[in-house]
């Protein structure tokens, strides 16, 4: 399942320059499918849905860091643990319940957004 940055979030930015799929983001700030991935032009994202990944996307929140679903592989195929729940210091990064994802899945979404590395 993609973490999720609960509302407890007190704006430190010390998740965002850890994440190795740059799924994190500061509030109100645009989001793109290519940022910190190989993605680019037209893509067909693992769950089917289609996107320009350099198109700009709505941010996910207006106050508070977030990370896009669509994008968090909670650090598989690069870490052992969520890297922005190990740096977060109140602990606001959770698993997101409403994203699910096996273990499969999140490393077929690492895969598809940087190669077969």
């Amino acid at each position: 399942m993609a973490i999720v940055i609960t509302d407890e979030c007190i704006n430190c930015g010390a998740c965002e320059p850890e994440c190795p799929n740059t799924a994190i983001y500061e509030g109100a700030d645009d989001w793109r499918y290519a940022d910190g991935t190989d993605l680019e032009g037209n893509v067909v994202l693992p769950n089917g849905k289609g996107a320009n990944a350099e198109e700009s996307q709505e941010p996910v929140s207006d106050e508070i860091y977030y990370i896009v679903p669509d994008k968090c592989t909670e650090c598989k195929g690069f870490h052992e643990e969520p890297q922005c729940a190990a740096v977060c210091p109140v602990d606001c990064c959770v698993p997101d319940e409403d994203h699910v994802e096996s273990e499969e899945e999140l490393l077929e979404k690492q895969r598809f957004m940087h190669g077969s590395e």
